[in-house]
């Protein structure tokens, strides 16, 4: 499960023709090809986008599975020049492939509008059912822009920072072996909190928060709220709560000299091992993700829709 929050704010683009809209624009489509689904999801959009003269750029090794015109823009390059000169960044698939769209969002500065064909989703703004409407509000600029908080994490040996990494969603420290618990010290702005064994630790954004951080019992965190937090992983031990810091701490935890091997995983995606005495610290970022949003639905609704919460009988406000 995934998904992303900070304060949103942003531009917003409406009005224009389609005709206008579409004089020297080019759109990044990112998709998970392995998937037949996604494969029919990104010729509809292509040709959605091309039939109103809307560019668009793939890269080389997804569009070698997708029947494409000729007139697409193919790029080799992985990284942010990928997307360079792109209005938007158009993801298809489920919260790994979103949260792969994340990492070109990030790296470029361009807004990513994602588009699920997985579970869950609360990263990506649009059902597959929704295709046409992303197109139409794509051509006509019909979408807001708001920025979502990130993480940026470090890790040290003996006091040196040995690795750098960031994350949308949530660092988690855990154990690499699953026969053994991951001995572990919590730390907030400098002071120790706990000390437990367990299978680690996960440290989220507020976007995180309906991701691992949600799965391992933390709370559901509204994307308004500019907040860390720290969410133990199956701890054996009588304090082990979820925490929620404010967005200017620094967040802390120590593999304990005696322990086991653990492993950092930024977003799901990224790795690096953790040895005993190992020290992972995690801020909040210095680049935010930009994120498209074609709706103004509230958060609450989103949440509902998701989970698929029981909310019939609800009678709402009554009138004085």
């Amino acid at each position: 499960m995934t998904e992303l929050s900070d304060t949103s704010t942003s531009s917003t683009s409406s009005g224009s023709s389609a005709e206008d809209a579409g004089a020297s624009r080019t759109v990044f489509l990112l998709t998970h090809t392995g998937r037949e689904a996604a494969i029919r999801s990104a010729e509809r959009v292509v040709n959605g986008l091309m039939r109103c003269g809307i560019g668009v750029r793939l890269l080389e090794d997804e569009a070698a599975d997708l029947p494409l015109p000729p007139a697409v823009e193919l790029v080799g390059e992985v990284g942010p020049g990928s997307v360079q000169g792109c209005e938007l960044i158009i993801v298809l698939g489920g919260d790994g492939t979103l949260l792969r769209g994340a990492e070109f969002a990030r790296a470029s500065g361009v807004p990513m509008l994602g588009v699920n064909l997985g579970r869950v989703g609360f990263l990506a703004e649009a059902e597959r059912d929704d295709l046409d409407k992303v197109v139409d509000r794509v051509v006509t600029k019909e979408y807001e822009v708001e920025e979502r908080m990130t993480l940026d994490v470090l890790v040290r040996n003996d006091g040196r920072i040995v690795h750098t990494d960031w994350a949308l969603n949530e660092a988690s420290v855990e154990k690499a072996s699953r026969e053994r618990l991951l001995e572990v010290v919590t730390e907030v702005d400098g002071r120790p909190v706990s000390g437990f064994g367990g299978d680690g630790v996960v440290c989220a954004t507020p976007t995180g928060s309906t991701a691992y951080a949600f799965s391992a019992g933390g709370p559901v965190v509204w994307p308004e709220v500019e907040a860390l937090l720290m969410v133990p992983i199956s701890a054996h031990a009588l304090f082990a709560r979820p925490l929620v810091t404010s967005p200017r701490s620094v967040l802390a935890v120590e593999v304990q000299p005696q322990s086991q091997y653990g492993v950092l995983w930024c977003d799901g995606r990224r790795t690096v091992e953790l040895r005993p005495g190992a020290r992972v610290e995690v801020r909040r970022g210095a680049v935010p993700v930009r994120l498209a949003r074609l709706h103004h639905a509230s958060f609450t609704d989103r949440l509902v829709a998701k989970f698929a919460l029981p909310v019939s009988g609800w009678r709402g406000v009554v009138a004085p």
